[in-house]
């Protein structure tokens, strides 16, 4: 006997009935999914697939007369779209939707995380190059055209390219670092002062992926923003046709290597016993005791 529970015996009828009604639940459930739809929402958990970015700002362009503003920006978006990026063997990002935004005084640019490289070399150098044919064959009373660039890597999502990365990219091309490594390019006969983060650089210059260029190219600095407290990003410099050590007297902001050691320590004055350099945070309490007993009972003290 059960209690509570009503057994309500079931013919072979019925079973065999119960059997094939059970059959289309038990078939939904072991086959496997079907494709997924591409224009459903993307999960907010899920990383947005990485793209490279190239972030343009010209100089001084708030300060040129309105009525050359626009031939100006239209020179500009010729030089990279048009002339620059099809030589470096990178599409128009015009054609693809989000991947070409108007600043005013620049662009954005995104571009496939595989054409990183490119974005380095060759098209700085080219596109130095051809800053400098604009400016010699300009006509007379019109301005020429110096850039800071940067280029940045890092997760957008999709279609709005939205991200961290877009914010962190033009921070980088409005940086102090950037803007003194612009004053050293208009000094010596350059248009363009580069700026990479260090992602963009470990993974092309540091990687070998840049023929043209080597680590000893760069100068390291750290990028600040005015007004933007909270950033602070270890950065690699670069100017087209300029020498590293020449820059680097530009850089008020070096970034040094943490692996660097520290100069070594002036020299301990006569009868204060023994100076004791360490390189490494203590963490034994036993050497810390003995050490200061050391101290306090040396020759001296």
């Amino acid at each position: 006997m059960t209690h509570g529970i009503a057994v309500v015996p079931i013919s072979g009828h019925h079973r065999e009935k119960a059997r094939i009604s059970m059959a289309p639940a038990v078939t939904a459930m072991t086959e496997r999914p079907g494709p997924v739809d591409a224009s459903a929402p993307p999960d907010s958990l899920d990383v947005p697939p990485e793209h490279a970015l190239l972030v343009v700002d010209m100089k001084n362009y708030s300060q040129l007369p309105e009525a050359k503003m626009a031939p100006i920006r239209a020179d500009l978006d010729d030089i990279i779209l048009n002339t620059v990026f099809p030589h470096t063997g990178l599409g128009d990002p015009r054609l693809r939707e989000g991947a070409y935004q108007d600043t005013g005084d620049g662009v954005i640019c995104v571009v496939p995380a595989l054409d990183t490289a490119r974005l380095v070399d060759p098209l700085l150098g080219r596109l130095n190059a051809a800053l400098s044919r604009y400016d010699r064959s300009r006509l007379r009373g019109g301005p020429a055209i110096w850039i800071r660039v940067s280029v940045h890597v890092g997760p957008l999502s999709s279609p709005d390219r939205r991200g961290d990365a877009i914010n962190d990219a033009c921070r980088l091309v409005n940086s102090q670092a950037v803007r003194e490594a612009m004053t050293a390019a208009s000094e010596h006969g350059a248009y363009v002062a580069a700026v990479l983060s260090v992602p963009v650089f470990d993974r092309t210059v540091g990687a070998g992926r840049t023929p043209n260029l080597q680590p000893a190219d760069f100068v390291e600095a750290v990028a600040h923003v005015e007004g933007k407290e909270g950033f602070a990003q270890p950065c690699r410099l670069h100017v087209p046709g300029m020498a590293a050590e020449a820059l680097r007297r530009y850089i008020t902001q070096p970034h040094r290597s943490a692996g660097a050691f520290a100069a070594d320590p002036p020299a301990a004055p006569a009868g204060s016993g023994v100076t004791m350099q360490f390189l490494g945070a203590m963490q034994d309490t036993n050497v810390i005791g003995s050490v200061g007993t050391y101290f306090h009972n040396s020759p001296g003290r």
